[in-house]
């Protein structure tokens, strides 16, 4: 039973890795506000410079290319009904960020619960060993109840930093999230200027 304790730790914590890997991969600012992508934006002040924003934007795929696609694409709508369908977008793109952040937080719940049962597992053993054997043998309870200790210690080991990359990365999508909505703002509010 505690070896199987051990594998579910062993387990969660390569899944936590895998999580931390894919999500730092996906989440790398050029990835998702390619700075392409900015500049365009920056030159684009009339309907004419929209057609170059919308090629580099199939040129470079993101989720700042494609929430200014739909905004380019629904320019002939009034202003408040094209915002509205971006904010729309814009919410689905953040859930994508989002996307197995949420693993890491069940990491960081389950972790140190799977090494509070690992410790109970050991302690039970050795109690039932003292109760069979008698407590002649100081040093050995010594040595049961330090080896009860490690899954505990593991349990922490796994939830701290899963702890700490998921603060990290729930910030990481929030900052991008503003930085794509401050961008997108810009956009819409360049190109309906002279219809308001």
């Amino acid at each position: 039973m505690e070896k199987l304790v051990y594998l579910l730790l062993f387990l969660t914590s390569v899944v936590g890795v895998g999580v931390v890997f894919w999500r730092g991969w996906v989440l790398r600012w050029n990835q998702v506000v390619p700075a392409a992508l900015v500049a365009a934006v920056a030159e684009c002040r009339t309907r004419e410079d929209v057609k170059t924003l919308r090629a580099l934007c199939d040129k470079n795929p993101s989720p700042l290319g494609r929430l200014l696609l739909l905004a380019a694409d629904h320019l002939d709508w009034p202003k408040v009904d094209n915002t509205g369908s971006l904010e729309t977008a814009a919410r689905h793109e953040v859930v994508r960020l989002e996307r197995g952040i949420v693993v890491l937080e069940i990491i960081i719940g389950i972790a140190p619960l799977l090494g509070l049962v690992g410790t109970i597992i050991g302690m039970m053993t050795v109690f039932n060993d003292i109760g069979e054997a008698g407590l002649n043998n100081a040093t050995k309870l010594a040595q049961g109840i330090a080896l009860i200790l490690q899954a505990t210690l593991f349990g922490l080991l796994i939830a701290i930093p899963a702890l700490v990359t998921w603060g990290y990365f729930s910030k990481k999508v929030e900052v991008l999230a503003v930085e794509m909505e401050t961008i997108c703002d810009e956009f819409i509010r360049r190109q309906y200027r002279d219809k308001n």
